[in-house]
This record gives structure tokens, sequence and C-alpha cells, in this order.
């Protein structure tokens, strides 16, 4: 393979790139899904390829093929020199990036249990298990489980002496029961929606989820809540459930940091950003006890890794300290420009695809009180659990979230069950707000993994930590 990627390199060179990476990329992934007693879905996929990026004239170009061959190495570096001279054609600045230092390593997700040595017989014993629970009452009328793994494979070589190895494990698992009574439909997930919950881990986070134990506990909570009462139209108080949070730091300080939306070389997909530059080290955007980091380097994040796709080591980077906004995740070219240092924020989401500013894990880091403590301090609210749906507009500024499920709080107890609830805000009023956040004990890196960016979009995996957290003033029930 030595040989292989440095005849790739020295071409690129050779064709004139002034800088070269390469990344060359095995993929394997497994999923399964159960729905209403039958097997929806058992699929194994693997892929193969390399990508070429080079910079020539001071513009990228790149190139990829699945054709692990010296001659289609030579023929996809130059290709990836002739798309950087085309683009060099139409370019405003040079591309300049700040200088690392090239690593010669490796990294490989800690794990217990290779989740593809498992046979698929126990895989699906479990899932059969817990769906059929789901299905015990008679309301629930769709009943689903599922498993996901992914596992990559990767080196990544650069003209300026980097090699680095990574083998980057992840596995996802969890069960959904969706209750159904005239005029009305509701959902019960764990231990998440959207798939459930995601790490960079083995096949033992399955075993740790206990979904066969908690199946009959979602499915009562989906069939109570078609007779529970509707979240009323109020300014209260609210807390959000750690996997809430977690999207909601995703949406409303993950994506806004991204340097790339910032400075608009990433913006037709999703948008650019209301953390414009001179908010930086200016912009109170939450209260004092809000502190987030972007944190690559924490345990079982769906962000964690060794390097990024420019070779740059994994870190830790303050985003919000003590309420202030201080930090973006960024790449060696926005790095450069801002005169920041590269902080191993830039991921590809496949060999055919160019890296580009990704979220690592984005954690809120967790306060002083015990998740029971914040509850019995609130003498008036909502605790609101679960993602259900979201919507932000295109700065990140102005965002709705809808849960699956709510309780009231009454006198510092959680009391009657909610349906439809929701809440609406703006990211800095909203994180002014915040006047409680549990701590370690209840938090937990939650694992969010279809994030989509680029055209062609990509969806990489991220994580973010956090706890149950309490804010003020929020609007809730909107659009009754």
């Amino acid at each position: 393979m030595r040989e292989f990627i440095y005849l790739g390199l020295n071409a690129a060179k050779s064709y004139g790139a002034t800088y070269a990476d390469i990344r060359v990329i095995k993929f394997k992934t497994q999923s399964i899904s159960i729905k209403n007693g039958k097997a929806e879905e058992i699929s194994d996929s693997e892929s193969y390829g390399f990508g070429i990026r080079t910079l020539v004239s001071g513009a990228w170009g790149f190139a990829s093929s699945f054709d692990i061959s010296k001659k289609e190495v030579q023929k996809t570096a130059s290709l990836s020199c002739d798309i950087a001279r085309a683009s060099a054609s139409l370019k405003n600045e040079d591309v300049i990036l700040a200088s690392i230092e090239p690593i010669s390593g490796s990294y490989k997700t800690p794990i217990k249990i290779d989740p593809f040595t498992v046979p698929l017989e126990d895989k699906l014993s479990i899932l059969f298990e817990a769906e059929e629970i789901l299905r015990k009452k008679k309301e629930v009328k769709i009943s689903q489980s599922s498993m996901n793994f992914i596992f990559k494979d990767q080196i990544f070589a650069s003209t300026e002496g980097a090699w680095i190895k990574q083998e980057i494990m992840m596995s996802g698992a969890g069960i959904e029961a969706t209750a159904i009574s005239e005029g009305d439909m509701q959902v019960r997930s764990y231990p998440n929606s959207h798939g459930g919950q995601f790490i960079t881990g083995g096949y033992e986070l399955v075993s740790g989820l206990q979904l066969k134990e908690n199946a009959e506990r979602v499915a009562s909570e989906a069939v109570g809540l078609l007779k529970a009462k509707e979240c009323p139209s109020k300014i209260t108080t609210i807390i959000l459930d750690g996997s809430q949070l977690a999207l909601q730091v995703h949406e409303s300080i993950g994506h806004p940091v991204e340097l790339d939306r910032v400075l608009g070389m990433e913006a037709s997909f999703a948008g650019t950003s209301f953390l414009t530059l001179d908010k930086l080290n200016q912009l109170k955007i939450g209260s004092e006890i809000v502190n987030i980091t972007a944190d690559a380097t924490i345990p079982t994040g769906l962000g964690s890794f060794g390097y990024d796709d420019e070779g740059v080591p994994a870190q830790k980077t303050d985003i919000v300290k003590n309420g202030l906004f201080v930090g973006y995740i960024n790449s060696r070219e926005t790095a450069a420009k801002t005169g920041q240092l590269p902080n191993g924020a830039m991921r590809a989401d496949g060999w055919n695809r160019i890296p580009l500013i990704r979220m690592t894990n984005v954690n809120l880091l967790p306060g002083k009180p015990s998740f029971d403590e914040l509850i019995a301090d609130t003498k008036d609210g909502i605790y609101l659990e679960t993602n259900k749906s979201w919507s932000i507009d295109d700065k990140r500024l102005n965002f709705q979230f809808g849960t699956e499920i709510g309780w009231e709080i009454k006198n510092g107890k959680m009391e009657k069950m909610l349906k439809n609830p929701n809440y609406t805000g703006i990211t800095p009023k909203f994180w002014n707000s915040c006047n409680g956040i549990a701590n370690k004990d209840s938090w937990i890196v939650w694992g969010t993994p279809n994030c989509g960016k680029g055209e062609p979009m990509q969806v990489i995996q991220t994580g973010h930590g956090a706890s149950p957290a309490r804010f003020r003033n929020i609007q809730v029930g909107v659009g009754k």
C-alpha cells in the first residue's frame, strides 16, 4: 500500500501540486431492523477506494476512484490537479494552509466486542424479543427495533510527510413504539429517537442498553400519551433531558461555530451563521454556567477519533466559556484565514468526498446539582424528553423543537404526562436563560449518526455530551 500511496502523491507533485494528500478507505456496514414482527432490513455492505486532494496554483482539486491500481492512482492524481487548475481560474485568493507538524501515527477505537463477529442470529434474537414486548400493547400499531454498525479502516498520507492509520468502529441500537387511536398518533423511543443511541465502540453497547428490559415502559408511555393532556401554550420554565439538549447544542451551537459556514464557504446546503467573526470573544451567548467544548478525545463519542482528515490530532477546543463565545471549529485553510491554530475538525464521509469542517463532540459541560435536585428546585415548569422534531433558520438563530413526551413539574415534583410538547426561542436569549445544569452523574455522550452538510451532501457522525438543564421564561406549546 505504501508504494501505491507514494505513487499517487509523487504523481500529484509531478503534475504541479504544491500540496497533496490521499485517503485510502475501507468501509464495512451492517444494518438490521425489525418492524411489526418481521425483519424489514438485513443488509451488509463494503466500500473501498481512495481520494486525492491537491493544491495547484492556489486552488483545490479533488478526484477519487475505486480502482486500487498503480495506473489509476496516477490518473486520479492528474485529474485532481486538472480540476485544481480549473478552480484557480475562478479563485478570489490563494488557498493558504496553516502549518502543522506532519505526523506518523495510528489510532484505533477501543472496543470490547467486535460487532461484526457476533452471529446475526444473536442480534436478531435481541431485536425480536424487544420488539415483541412493544406489540403486547394493543394500541401499539407500529413496533420497531434496530441495530447499526460501521467500521472504517483509513490511511491518510500527505506530501508534507504525514502517514496515519486509523480504525474507527461505530455501534448503534434502539427501539420505537407508535401508538394509534382515532385521530391521534404518539411515538416513544428508547434510548433516543432517530434510531437509538450511537457510540464509537463495539457490541458491548447493545447489552448495556437493555432494550428488552425497557420495552414495556416505552410501549406504556406511547399508549399513555394518547390520553395525556396537551402541552399548554404559555411562557414557563423548562427542563430538557440530555438527549434533547444534545440536539439543541448540535443545531444552535455546533453548526454556527463551523468556520466554513461563518466565512460563507459552505452556505448552499444549510446556510451560514450568526456567529460572525466580530462576535468572537465579545458575545455573551449564554449564562455564566454555560460551558461548551468541541472535544474529539472523549471516550465513546461518535465524533471521537485520533486525527482528522487533514492529519491534525484530535483535541479539545473551548467554544463557550462561562457564557462567552470563545472558539470555532476549523480547517487548516480557515485557520490560516483567521489567524487561528487548526483544531482538527475536517472530515469526509467517504473516500469519494472532499473533507469539510464537521462537528466532533460538541458538549455542554455538567453543572453541580443532581437531576433530582434540579427537579426539586423547580416550582412550576415542564420536563421535555426525547426529540421528535426540529426547525431552525439558516443562520441558526430562531428555532423550534418538539419532543416525544413532557411532564408537568409542580412544587419540585414531576406529575402529569403531557403530549405534543414543543418550545421555541432565539439562540443567545435561550442559552442566557439557562440557570441549572445537572451534574456528571446524568451526563451522557449522545450520538448523532446522520448530520448532513455539503453538496453533494455528506452524512457524518457527531457526538454531544449533555445532562439535563433548566431554562427560564421559555415559550412552550407553540401553534396552539
